[in-house]
């Protein structure tokens, strides 16, 4: 294993970590922004009125793209599993 190889697979694991958590965290994003504009506007100043919101939204985006998520966790998995001989040399 040259550092060149391990730099590439390292850098491939951190494109698939931001991937598969770019859903999660994109809605949680806007729902707290669209929450906290309407608490803006309305002058409502209760903290824990964005939890639920956030919570309902990011399980209903990780149903919705669970399937892309698992797709491609285990392509990444079968990828590295499936040559496993490069990883000796």
């Amino acid at each position: 294993m040259t550092p060149a190889f391990v730099q590439g697979l390292a850098m491939d694991t951190m494109k698939l970590i931001l991937i598969i958590s770019a859903p999660a965290l994109l809605t949680a994003l806007i729902v707290g922004l669209t929450i906290s504009v309407i608490q803006a506007t309305t002058q409502i100043n209760e903290m824990t009125l964005t939890y639920i919101p956030k919570m309902v939204a990011i399980y209903t985006s990780l149903i919705i793209f669970g399937g892309f998520i698992l797709d491609r966790i285990m392509n990444f998995s079968i990828g590295i599993f499936s040559d496993f001989t490069r990883f000796t040399q």
